[in-house]
């Protein structure tokens, strides 16, 4: 008898400790659904900088220039509206251009959080470019 009851108390421990790690999984997972999320940030002054390219690769025609103008809205300086060279891109990303990504960080954070992909080249263009895919419609365009 003595022996079934010192592996019994082991048994029992791990049974609540597991018990309380799905507990704090399901907590942290209610507060990550429910939680209330901040509205959308204006970008402040010292964004007023970031010159950022815009080119539409969603095929849907207008869009590049509605994401321009809630850019601007925002601060951002839009120096370039265009197609992209083609109409078929799938996701929406953010090219950061230079060898500091916090430019292209920025856009993406005011857009609601596309991904940010680090290609620096020299240009006299744009800071960042964004490339608007069919997602498109997972961007956030309104304040």
């Amino acid at each position: 008898m003595g022996k079934g009851a010192g592996a019994e108390r082991p048994t029992r421990i791990a049974i609540a400790v597991l018990g309380l790690l799905v507990v704090a999984l399901v907590l942290s997972w209610g507060w990550a659904w429910f939680a209330p999320r901040p509205g959308p940030k204006r970008a402040g002054p010292e964004h007023a900088v970031i010159r950022v390219q815009v080119l539409n690769g969603s095929g849907e025609g207008g869009i590049g220039g509605k994401v321009a103008s809630y850019l601007r809205e925002g601060g951002f300086h839009v120096v370039d509206v265009k197609n992209a060279d083609r109409q078929d891109y799938f996701a929406t990303v953010v090219v950061a251009r230079r060898d500091d990504p916090v430019a292209g960080l920025a856009v993406a954070r005011y857009l609601g959080g596309p991904p940010v992909i680090r290609q620096a080249w020299s240009s006299d263009v744009a800071e960042v470019t964004v490339v608007l895919g069919s997602d498109r419609s997972r961007l956030r365009l309104e304040q």
